[in-house]
């Protein structure tokens, strides 16, 4: 009876600590997650007030406002944050459309390069150019093309984001093994069999590693394309241009709000096609 008793009496006890185990392991896995970079952040804050109060003089404090005025007059600010907002969802906009563009160019070209050794020979030249011409330079002749608005906003994205997705897409598919190329050729598989079976599952890493880094990428050719092409009514800038005007007015909190909002894009891209690509490679390789 006392031996059933205890058993009882034991069971609940041993389960408890196994959920405040599990509860206290899952609190340090947040610690740290977040911690170091909660510790960055206060760091970053920390140096900005020193270089604000004490590195620039009253009368250039403009240039860097403290963190609190910037929070007050750009985010606290409902007309100023409106004006921010709709800028950031003109510049979403161009970046979305531009790195979707880019992507499928990119794999295409990627995935044409990849049949054959004298076509890559004959056209990654051109892509590399594509990557290192200065957008400064034919920025007229692409306003001349495409227009002075949205279109050449675009180009200008495509341009900046689509080196990346062509060379690790072109990494990736040609990285898979010769055994495995030896074995589709033992079963007589065709060049879109072999390219749909074999090498586009064993590219995805790479595919989406280039399509990571081009989402940055994306992000700043939106906001360069705006920079020099600035077409389009009054209400309809995006952030680029807006900080072109913040600029021009002085107001270093909104333009440093700018700024914030534009990192803040960059690092959601980045972190939803990283998400997307460890939701599709899960099958072949451990997240």
């Amino acid at each position: 009876m006392d031996a059933t008793t205890t058993t009882q009496i034991s069971e609940p006890e041993a389960t408890a600590e196994g959920v405040e185990s599990r509860a206290a392991r899952d609190a340090a896995a947040q610690v740290r997650l977040l911690g170091p970079p909660a510790v960055t952040a206060a760091g970053v804050i920390g140096i900005w007030y020193l270089f604000t109060y004490f590195v620039l003089d009253r009368d250039q404090r403009f240039f860097l406002p403290p963190p609190h005025q910037v929070v007050n007059v750009g985010f606290l600010t409902w007309d100023n944050l409106e004006q921010v907002l709709l800028g950031l969802w003109r510049t979403t906009q161009v970046t979305l459309v531009g790195l979707a563009l880019a992507i499928v160019g990119g794999t295409a070209i990627a995935v044409v390069m990849s049949q054959a050794r004298w076509i890559e020979r004959s056209v990654f030249p051109y892509a590399v150019a594509v990557q290192a011409v200065p957008i400064v330079a034919i920025s007229p002749l692409i306003g001349l093309w495409w227009g002075w608005d949205f279109q050449s906003q675009v180009v200008v994205t495509i341009i900046i984001s689509i080196f990346p997705i062509i060379t690790n897409t072109l990494f990736g598919l040609r990285s898979v093994e010769a055994s495995m190329h030896d074995l589709f050729t033992l079963h007589h598989a065709s060049r879109l069999t072999r390219l749909r079976k074999l090498q586009f599952p064993a590219a995805l890493p790479a595919i989406f590693t280039g399509f990571r880094i081009s989402a940055g990428l994306a992000v700043v050719g939106a906001i360069v394309g705006e920079f020099f092409f600035k077409g389009g009514s009054y209400g309809s800038e995006g952030l680029g241009q807006l900080l072109f005007l913040f600029q021009d007015q002085l107001s270093g909190s909104k333009l440093v709000t700018g700024i914030v909002f534009s990192c803040l894009l960059g690092v959601l891209l980045f972190w939803l096609v990283g998400l997307a690509g460890r939701r599709l490679t899960a099958h072949w390789y451990a997240a």
